[in-house]
């Protein structure tokens, strides 16, 4: 799996419809998906999975008024649940030697460990997906979202114990099996644990709201010093872990610490709102915001890990009641 700042090919998003989970926000989700494929659009295609070909219209005519340049944008018409592709669709995987060779992983997805069973209608959208593409697929017969791993295309993985070793996912394997398979089809040397995720998180401590690769040796995690808050236990824990780790030929990683947002409400329920949750495509890095006073020292601190690229700013308040962030929305499909 290369790394995801390595070149891509498109980024992969679907459109949002459901009003279940943005019952009075739907309309500004949207815009946040206009902006967002209007930014991927200079630098890569964008595929775009709709309901049906009145979807397509429609949301062809809205992107084109919201300034994006169609021609970049490839239509399919693939019916979703939902939008968040990075946990249920493929996961795309080159040759080691990054060969003209692309093939992708298709994952169970099993909606969160069965947390809300409707959505797993999605777990059939990589192979729908895949009668456009024609790729070769291996399946490896576990439940695993995207959105729970990161690799820095060298082999190393990132992942938590509470996710991808929770019973609801994959009772009765052991870490020793999940580490195989990852292994086996990630093309991975090590997975690096961290304990567990943040508040408010249903997934179960999604990696990707937690801690990622900027660079094969740099990590940013994500920290909050305010002993009195909810999450300081568990994100210094996750913070010393990555400090102590090693890489395969045993230097230690680099870790930046990332701050938290301030805390992001619905009512009375904290939300999983987190800077870590960005997207690194072609010449950009889409980076989530939320409104509060931690928003501008994360870009500060997330542009010197990306130099040649831009890091833009998403407005992701509208986008964080549906409990997910941008790069719980995008995937990407490396270059070939």
């Amino acid at each position: 799996m290369p790394a995801e700042w390595e070149p891509h090919a498109a980024t992969w998003l679907a459109w949002p419809h459901n009003l279940d989970t943005w019952p009075d926000d739907l309309k500004r989700v949207q815009r946040t998906w206009v902006e967002m494929i209007r930014t991927l659009a200079i630098g890569e295609t964008v595929d775009l999975l709709v309901n049906d070909a009145s979807s397509e219209t429609e949301v062809a005519v809205r992107l084109g008024r919201g300034g994006v340049d169609t021609r970049r944008v490839t239509f399919h018409r693939i019916p979703t649940v939902d939008v968040w592709i990075r946990d249920y669709g493929p996961t795309f995987i080159t040759r080691a030697d990054r060969s003209a060779a692309l093939a992708f992983v298709n994952w169970r997805f099993n909606a969160w460990g069965m947390k809300y069973p409707e959505y797993v209608a999605d777990d059939t959208v990589p192979l729908r997906l895949n009668e456009a593409l024609g790729l070769p697929a291996f399946t490896p017969g576990i439940v695993l979202e995207g959105g729970s791993i990161d690799v820095n295309g060298a082999g190393l993985c990132l992942a938590t114990e509470e996710c991808l070793l929770n019973p609801n996912r994959n009772q009765g394997r052991t870490r020793q099996d999940i580490e195989r398979l990852l292994r086996s089809a990630l093309g991975l040397q090590r997975v690096l644990w961290l304990p567990a995720g943040m508040a408010g998180d249903d997934t179960d401590g999604h990696i990707d709201n937690l801690a990622r690769f900027v660079d094969t040796d740099t990590v940013v995690c994500v920290v909050e010093p305010d002993p009195r808050d909810e999450n300081h236990r568990a994100l210094q824990e996750n913070y010393r872990c990555l400090t102590s780790a090693t890489e395969p030929h045993g230097r230690r990683l680099r870790v930046v610490p990332l701050p938290q947002p301030d805390p992001v409400m619905a009512d009375d329920d904290r939300l999983p709102a987190s800077y870590a949750n960005f997207y690194i495509a072609n010449g950009v890095v889409l980076v989530p915001l939320y409104g509060g006073s931690r928003d501008q020292a994360a870009l500060d601190i997330l542009a010197p890990l990306f130099p040649g690229r831009r890091v833009a700013g998403i407005d992701a308040r509208a986008l964080i009641l549906g409990l997910g962030g941008i790069h719980c929305v995008t995937q990407q499909q490396p270059a070939t």
